[in-house]
């Protein structure tokens, strides 16, 4: 581990600028952030003694068992007139244990042990903090600390457990390497089963794990697992911060999913949403001193108007005690290897995204409209995540398109390691839904999966959960809808739709996996062509688990065509595995030639070939290529295994001629079958990745 005291190093500014001499009108804007993100890292150890100490501050507020078995209790309640603890410990007695009340809005309670000298609260025991407010009210609040919240089968509001297991699971397992080739399985895990109900943690350590493995991702990302009341939410309205949702198990029973996984070498993500948070009271952090602020702006400043959420006041010093803690938490008690940050857009600018349609103008993502409170906390995590962890990955969601998001808070940027490229699949969706396949324009194609800025990491995907939502389309849904229901039988022919949908399916996540980003994303299920949307359970579908599923067991049917979108998935992660075009530099694109619709590139010394022509192959089509030899097939869409027609020979061998073409000092002739992609490599170069 880093010296946690490590202060940044000094500003690079000049090295973004020089690598983009378009940003140097906002060189002060950089500076500022910068000058902003010192004076805190400086304050934090003038007060806090460096932000290592900070961030274990879920060492001490919340609940804590001392070593004779006291309990210490702790919470930051300024608005408070007075605060007392209540539970079974105490029969629910609201007056006999108050807090004394500190400094800085602080409270603290310590309850020495029983006389058999055990604590005097048992594990799995309930508790509240009732909150007495200046006017007057009594309200029952969970502690914002709370590690583990719990909900009775009827109930509406989720009960603080006090979570202090005898035998807690022991991780054994190190951290893999961060993978130089970042291939993302995005998985909920309540899904994550063909029946009907809310799956757990075990079943996907035990059933969805060596699939994820099997499937050639080292990388999952976990969604929805920070506690939220509203399932339906996808865990986007988060109500306890530092509890694991208990509607799929215990936290132990996830800290075994998150070794299990260790031991397959594959890391894991947490999606983490601090960009928001749950209008709920009772269980969440709204109005948990009886104030409208606490951790949050005061209205209308601190309300979220379209998520109908709450948002957090990042100038206060004890919401960034809150935050950053919480980042430390899932990274020291889970051993998760890094975050996904939702919904950066609405932290990043006042106006949260809203009505705003980002034209890629400089001036929007600087100036008056910016948080910089938001900026400079995004800038702060990164930095204290990377200084503690160096494996560390993180992702920002960001819609807007804000320079040096992926740049070193050093020069000025955000820190983050990655970015989502999220117009990639508003693109495909755009291009099944308006045009027809002859109307598809493959420059346009090309230049949205490689218009990223240079320097700056994206993760490419197709698709995510948000297509796959209700109300949206996954991609085999806009391929071959209806007749996914009848048409998948391996044992009656290929209908026109389903031969189409199968091709297009593998072109487009082949060819968005090699050209998009420097990491890829798959929905789980999606590898498959799931043939259902995601709809979880609420008054709309009368509470039904039907489509909150994943239907896995479609993949074990063999006479049944997702198995064999399912094995090119696999294939497709194992060659990139082999050559390592995600961490290799960005493709040089030799051919997009409309008429013919074929895209040819090289990437890692690989050479890709799409032809999307709905009807014509081609013979002896030339393309080119930089390094000469001789060249053989190491992927192929229209191979029978994969549900193609297998209209190719893979013992052929192509050799190059010393011909420059399109760009590139060597040419070769190939047979490119219609609805067809190939991945050929250079038998003379030794790949070593």
């Amino acid at each position: 581990m880093a010296d946690p005291e490590d202060n940044v190093s000094i500003p690079e500014f000049s090295c973004l600028l020089q690598m983009d001499p378009y940003l140097k009108p906002y060189e002060r804007d950089f500076k500022r952030r910068y000058e902003l993100l010192q004076k805190q890292l400086f304050q934090l150890e003038e007060a806090e003694g460096g932000f290592d100490q900070f961030t274990r501050s879920y060492r001490s507020f919340g609940v804590q068992r001392r070593p004779d078995n006291s309990l210490f209790f702790k919470e930051w309640a300024p608005a408070a007139e007075a605060l007392f603890l209540t539970g079974d410990f105490n029969a629910w007695d609201k007056f006999s244990h108050p807090y004394c009340k500190k400094d800085f809005g602080k409270w603290e309670l310590i309850i020495p042990p029983k006389h058999d000298k055990s604590p005097a609260v048992d594990h799995n025991s309930k508790l509240k903090v009732v909150v007495h407010t200046k006017e007057g009210k009594r309200l029952y609040r969970i502690s914002p600390w709370a590690k583990y919240v719990t909900k009775e089968e009827k109930s509406v509001i989720y009960d603080w457990v006090h979570w202090d297991p005898p035998h807690p699971y022991i991780q054994i397992h190190p951290r893999p390497k961060k993978p130089s080739s970042l291939r993302t399985y995005e998985a909920h895990v309540g899904i994550a089963s063909p029946e009907g109900k809310i799956a757990s943690y075990a079943n996907f350590t035990t059933n969805v794990l060596p699939r994820i493995r099997d499937l050639g991702y080292n990388c999952i990302q976990l969604m929805a697992i920070m506690e939220h009341a509203y399932y339906a939410s996808f865990g986007y309205q988060v109500t306890s911060f530092f509890a694991a949702s208990s509607r799929y198990g215990t936290p132990e029973e996830l800290k075994q999913l998150v070794d299990v996984a260790h031991s397959m070498g594959i890391v894991v993500l947490l999606d983490v949403v601090h960009s928001h948070a749950s209008k709920n009271t009772e269980d969440g952090l709204n109005h948990f001193d009886g104030s409208d602020s606490c951790f949050f702006h005061s209205p209308p400043r601190g309300d979220h108007s379209q998520w109908g959420s709450r948002l957090f006041n990042y100038s206060s010093w004890e919401v960034l005690r809150f935050l950053l803690s919480n980042l430390r938490w899932w990274m020291e008690e889970y051993r998760f290897d890094g975050f996904r940050f939702d919904g950066i857009t609405s932290m990043l600018y006042h106006h949260h995204g809203i009505g705003t349609a980002f034209s890629g103008d400089y001036s929007e993502y600087f100036g008056l409209q910016v948080d910089e409170d938001s900026v400079v906390y995004l800038m702060l995590a990164n930095h204290i995540l990377h200084t503690l962890y160096p494996d560390c990955i993180t992702v920002a969601e960001d819609v807007s398109g804000m320079p040096a998001v992926c740049r070193a808070v050093q020069e000025g940027g955000l820190g983050f390691d990655y970015r989502l490229a999220m117009a990639i699949p508003d693109k495909w969706i755009q291009i099944l839904k308006e045009l027809k396949d002859e109307e598809w324009s493959v420059g346009h194609i090309v230049h949205t999966l490689t218009n990223r800025r240079y320097g700056e990491k994206c993760i490419a995907y197709a698709e995510s959960h948000d297509q796959a939502l209700v109300g949206d389309k996954t991609l085999a849904f806009w391929l071959m809808d209806k007749e996914m229901y009848t048409n998948m039988s391996t044992l009656t022919p290929l209908t026109p739709v389903i031969d189409r949908g199968m091709q297009l399916h593998k072109m487009i996540r082949l060819l968005t996996h090699a050209l998009g980003g420097e990491g890829y994303l798959n929905f789980m299920g999606n590898e498959f062509g799931h043939p259902e949307w995601l709809d979880f359970p609420r008054e709309g579908n009368n509470q039904s688990y039907h489509y909150a599923r994943r239907q896995f067991n479609l993949v074990d049917t063999d006479e049944l065509r997702y198995s064999q979108l399912y094995t090119f998935d696999r294939d497709m992660n194992l060659t990139e595995d082999k050559y390592g075009w995600l961490s290799a530099p960005p493709a040089f694109v030799s051919a997009k030639h409309e008429e013919d619709k074929v895209i040819v590139f090289e990437r890692a010394n690989v050479l890709f070939i799409f032809n999307f022509h709905p009807s014509q192959s081609f013979q002896d089509y030339r393309v080119a290529v930089e390094a000469p030899g001789r060249y053989k097939i190491k992927l192929d869409t229209d191979e029978g295994l994969y549900g193609g027609h297998g209209r190719l020979d893979h013992n052929t061998e192509f050799f190059t001629v010393a011909e420059p073409f399109n760009g590139r000092a060597n040419s070769m002739q190939v047979y490119i079958p219609c609805r067809t992609a190939v991945v050929l490599a250079n038998e003379e170069i030794d790949y070593c990745y």
